[in-house]
């Protein structure tokens, strides 16, 4: 197994906007972490991935319980490095295709 880029990205607690489930509402930050290889594609897909951060395209907010919580939007992630595609994790070897077209 070689290197992994980690991005860790901290969502504040703050309230939804118009186009969530409730606008208006307060939702629950969280942290969240993902995987990439430490290569030149990795570095690559790691640059879009921060693009569609800013704007805004990485999370949603969801309904949960009657509480509105912040969940990974429609861009895949890895977020862990191993157990496979159906853990969300490596290996797979897709999925930096795969990501590169929905970026």
């Amino acid at each position: 197994r070689g290197t992994a880029l980690q991005p860790l990205f901290k969502m504040s607690y703050s309230f939804s906007k118009v186009g969530d489930p409730h606008p208006g509402q307060p939702y629950k930050g969280e942290n969240f972490c993902a995987f990439l290889p430490d290569n030149k594609e990795g570095l690559k897909i790691a640059k879009l991935l921060k693009k569609a951060f800013e704007r805004g395209l990485t999370f949603q907010i969801k309904s949960c319980n009657g509480e509105e919580r912040v969940t990974w939007g429609l861009i895949p992630h890895k977020t862990s490095w191993d157990g496979g595609k159906a853990r969300n994790g490596y290996p797979d070897a897709q999925y930096l295709r795969e990501v590169g077209t929905v970026l």
